[in-house]
């Protein structure tokens, strides 16, 4: 500190500074530039299209497929993992009511939390493996093993009406026990003098949870939001390991990840897969800003 201040600031930030604008930052103005060029991934960058990958895009079925499959994610994930995440963290938190004067959570509170947030402890790989099996369409498959052999066995990642199904009920599996833990460190920040005040004048579970909860954990409930948003634009490991030749039958879960995937490492069109990636930023972040401005809101103090 003897050479000031801003020297010594400057000497922290300039290495990771430098490491995430060469890692990220020209990344993306890599795949910017590369979005406007038909190129195979390998030799000279020289045959300029404009925007004739993005007419391509407009005119390929399988991306508004992955569209389609992406937006399904983007309603559904955050909507059942947010309600679920906020249920439980309740439970484990003030569902036992009150004790002695003091607020606790459901009996073995800490042994769930535990049990919860086992899945992030499985790398995403791992799930999308174990869940192969449980959703196998045969009676190899976990689910359909369960059943005689007179049973007709469940499609289940086979048939296209349930596949996307499949790969939420796992995504949905895999997150909520991290989202449990973050609005239970939420709920913690939350004196309990108002929840017993709340239960002196006679409020009920339900009213704790909607009138002083939710109002409370606001602000984390929109990070949460927006990250299980992000997350629903990518999903790429789970259709990529678990699905029928990796975004079937017929192309029934293909998302836009691994549609930028397979164009730039199968099929050599690392234009068109750049002009993908260019197409899901704009999305992520438009969904980002979107979210966080429609539940902005002023903030509530306990």
């Amino acid at each position: 500190m003897r050479h000031g201040k801003y020297p010594f600031i400057i000497g922290f930030l300039v290495v990771p500074v430098a490491l995430y604008a060469i890692f990220v930052v020209w990344a993306y103005i890599q795949a910017f530039y590369l979005s406007v060029y038909e190129w195979s991934g390998l030799g000279p960058v020289e045959n300029f299209v404009g925007l004739g990958n993005f007419r391509k895009m407009w005119d390929d079925t399988l991306f508004w497929q992955s569209i389609k499959h992406n937006v399904f994610l983007l309603i559904f994930l955050p909507i059942i993992t947010v309600i679920l995440a906020l249920i439980f963290a309740f439970l484990l938190n003030v569902g036992g009511g009150q004790k002695g004067g003091v607020t606790r959570g459901v009996w073995g509170s800490k042994v769930y939390r535990i049990i919860f947030f086992f899945p992030q402890l499985l790398a995403l790989a791992i799930v999308a493996v174990i869940f192969g099996r449980v959703f196998g369409p045969d009676k190899s498959g976990m689910i359909n093993g369960l059943f005689p052999e007179s049973w007709q066995p469940w499609l289940f990642l086979a048939d296209e009406r349930y596949a996307m199904g499949c790969i939420l009920v796992v995504l949905v599996w895999q997150a909520v026990g991290f989202y449990v833990v973050l609005f239970s460190a939420g709920m913690g920040n939350i004196p309990t003098e108002v929840y017993e005040a709340a239960a002196i004048d006679g409020a009920s579970r339900m009213t704790l949870f909607f009138r002083i909860t939710i109002p409370l954990l606001w602000n984390t409930v929109q990070v949460a939001w927006v990250y299980l948003g992000i997350a629903a634009f990518d999903a790429f490991a789970l259709v990529n390991i678990m699905t029928v030749d990796r975004g079937g039958p017929d192309g029934a879960t293909s998302v836009l990840s691994l549609m930028i995937y397979r164009n730039a490492f199968e099929f050599s069109q690392a234009g068109y897969a750049s002009a993908l990636g260019v197409v899901l930023f704009f999305l992520t972040l438009t969904f980002a800003w979107v979210t966080l401005s429609a539940t902005r809101r002023e903030s509530v103090e306990a």
